[in-house]
């Protein structure tokens, strides 16, 4: 439990309270409602390990008690939303020009008191800084999920690359390959077609041989 006693005093009388906790703190709130200064202030006083936190404004004290764990932003919120609800109150004027009895608001605004603690220790509203704070992680998360995806996508556009860089070598060498082939292929068929010419020349020899001679002659003789 955060809250444990909360108050709206006017000077050292309390006008409306209400307790949270079993153990009764009267004899610690009285003493501390005596030593509040009556110009406008805003303290925390300790008493053992608890914490009295008080604004006082306008003649009227709001203090509420809470434990150390609680620290100081969230109680004097609570405070600054109790002086709020007070203040909007219409016995809040009258009482501020008059001296009335202990507790004399007690029924009309201790139910107040009473929804706002229980709010504030179930359900306390996210103050402006833990508010950024949390606006700040979530923009953090955001970024580096978008630098992770960056990254992936990255990786990604590298493989295709060298995908690309393979195919590229690939087709270059295929490329190399085919002249080559083509080359060899010509040479080939060049010699084949050479070596026939030589061969159908040596028969045409042969063939002119068994008539003219081995060398020819005896052709031209004749004629």
């Amino acid at each position: 439990m955060s809250l444990i006693h909360a108050l709206v005093a006017k000077g050292p009388t309390i006008l409306a309270e209400h307790q949270a906790g079993q153990r009764d703190f009267s004899q610690a709130t009285q003493t501390i409602l005596s030593k509040i200064p009556p110009n406008n202030s805003k303290l925390t006083y300790v008493w053992e390990q608890y914490l009295f936190h008080y604004i006082s404004e306008g003649g009227f004290t709001y203090l509420v008690m809470a434990d150390d764990a609680a620290g100081r932003r969230m109680p004097f919120t609570f405070l600054a939303e109790l002086q709020q609800k007070f203040t909007s109150q219409p016995f809040a004027s009258s009482s501020s020009s008059s001296d009335p009895p202990a507790h004399s608001l007690q029924g009309t605004f201790g139910p107040v008191i009473a929804q706002l603690v229980t709010q504030y220790n179930t359900n306390p509203p996210t103050d402006e800084l833990t508010r950024a704070q949390a606006e700040l992680a979530q923009v953090k998360d955001i970024m580096v999920q978008n630098v992770e995806q960056i990254l992936s996508r990255g990786e990604r556009i590298e493989l295709l690359v060298d995908k690309t860089d393979n195919m590229a070598s690939q087709a270059t060498a295929f490329r190399r390959g085919a002249r080559t082939v083509r080359r060899s292929m010509w040479w080939k068929n060049t010699r084949i077609l050479a070596l026939s010419v030589v061969v159908a020349l040596v028969l045409l020899w042969v063939l002119l041989a068994q008539f003219c001679g081995a060398g020819l002659n005896q052709c031209g003789a004749k004629s």
